[in-house]
């Protein structure tokens, strides 16, 4: 599954992070494998949406939310 997949109110645990140009952003703003995000919620078009992640909403593209394998949390 990935996080573009993910539905409001949702928490998953990141697996891993496709290979783009905004890997290396991504993982600084601490999307790092075993972190769990939160969806908050979409634009009201879809694009782009939010995440909790750690202490902080992060809004990110649907396109690049896809390059991010999650599973469910535990």
């Amino acid at each position: 599954m990935t996080l573009r997949e993910g539905t409001p109110g949702m928490t998953l645990k990141i697996r891993t992070i496709g290979d783009s140009e905004l890997k290396g952003r991504l993982m600084t703003m601490g999307l790092i494998p075993g972190t769990p995000v939160t969806v908050l919620r979409s634009a009201p078009l879809g694009d782009p949406m939010a995440i909790r992640v750690r202490s902080y909403d992060l809004a990110l593209r649907r396109d690049d939310a896809a390059r991010i394998e999650v599973e469910m949390a535990g």
